[in-house]
């Protein structure tokens, strides 16, 4: 439908796509489906072998808007890179191949970049486990919509309030032009996000839960077993350093709250790592107790950080170990 009587402009909806035949059929359906029509569905394969490669042009033999583009294996984030290279539409959005939105999603997002002349917009989302309950939101949905300045994003970021993900929002292209995701690690979405964030002049954030996130067991970011150490718990800390950067030149008067950020993806990372892993020859492992040390007296001082964070990161900097090995007892109660 169109918005006023103005021609829509072309959106670009960016899916990357690899070994998903199970769910990518409802994931593109849910697309297919937008009240808002003028779509170009961007299907790039990142070099499946489990059948997708196939189900993708027969998705596209379906709809005319869809268009299909196969490549080596490379990960999300240089399928999504591909996407954006080729993708001719004003706006741009990425959905994950697991996940599915609302039909309403995209003509919700347009309408509010029409109202507020916004360069990106946001929809809520939720999450759905494999038996189809809602889970707890990650994210709490305003009560209703909203500019949040680029400072203010940013800080929610920081204080792990807000969302990262590209995947409920609607962008810009121009805000692309000399950026792309970074290939070969995790928390992309984060690394991307924050510096172009000032360039925005603010996100538009509506409360509509139109996103809705498949909780799979074995999807990238979850864990399939107690025993594996996923590359993310690095990724957010390197990210941390570069947050903690970004705010020093562009927002300093968000000091505290990137200090707390460091201090806390450090506390994620040194609860999840393998004590096998915590060695002296782990360098990265010694980086995070160096820091952990170094901000001993932030940890005490920082109002953003609760009682519980502030007394795992004193004993996690104190006796690391031994604060692990009790951890994982406790954990198995």
């Amino acid at each position: 439908m169109e918005i006023g009587k103005k021609q829509q402009d072309l959106v670009s909806i960016i899916v990357p796509v690899y070994n998903i035949a199970d769910y990518l059929p409802r994931c593109v359906e849910s697309i297919c489906g937008q009240t808002y029509s003028n779509l170009e569905i961007i299907l790039v394969d990142d070099g499946s072998d489990d059948g997708t490669e196939k189900l993708v042009d027969e998705l596209a033999a379906n709809d005319g808007r869809i268009k299909v583009f196969h490549k080596g294996n490379g990960g999300s984030s240089s399928a999504r890179n591909l996407g954006i290279n080729v993708a001719k539409g004003k706006w741009i959005g990425f959905v994950d191949s697991d996940d599915f939105i609302d039909s309403r999603m995209y003509e919700r997002l347009m309408e509010c970049i029409e109202k507020y002349g916004v360069r990106i917009a946001q929809v809520s989302r939720d999450e759905i486990d494999e038996s189809g309950k809602k889970l707890p939101d990650v994210c709490e949905p305003p009560k209703e919509t909203y500019i949040c300045q680029s400072e203010m994003f940013m800080r929610e970021l920081l204080l792990h309030k807000g969302d990262c993900s590209f995947c409920t929002k609607l962008a810009d292209k121009s805000l692309f032009e000399n950026r792309r995701f970074p290939e070969g690690v995790l928390n992309e979405d984060f690394h991307l996000l924050v510096n172009m964030l000032e360039e925005t002049g603010g996100i538009a954030i509506v409360p509509e839960q139109y996103y809705h996130v498949f909780y799979r067991i074995g999807s990238n970011t979850r864990k399939k077993t107690k025993d594996e150490f996923s590359r993310v718990f690095i990724d957010i800390v390197n990210n941390a350093d570069m947050a903690e950067k970004l705010v020093d030149d562009k927002y300093p008067a968000l000091k505290k709250e990137a200090i707390r950020f460091g201090l806390y993806q450090r506390l994620d990372y040194m609860l999840h790592i393998p004590i096998s892993q915590m060695t002296g020859e782990d360098e990265f492992y010694q980086s995070v107790k160096r820091y952990l040390r170094a901000h001993a007296a932030d940890t005490i001082k920082n109002p953003y950080l609760t009682a519980k964070n502030k007394i795992y990161l004193l004993l996690l900097t104190v006796a690391p170990k031994s604060v692990r090995k009790l951890h994982g007892l406790k954990m198995r109660k």
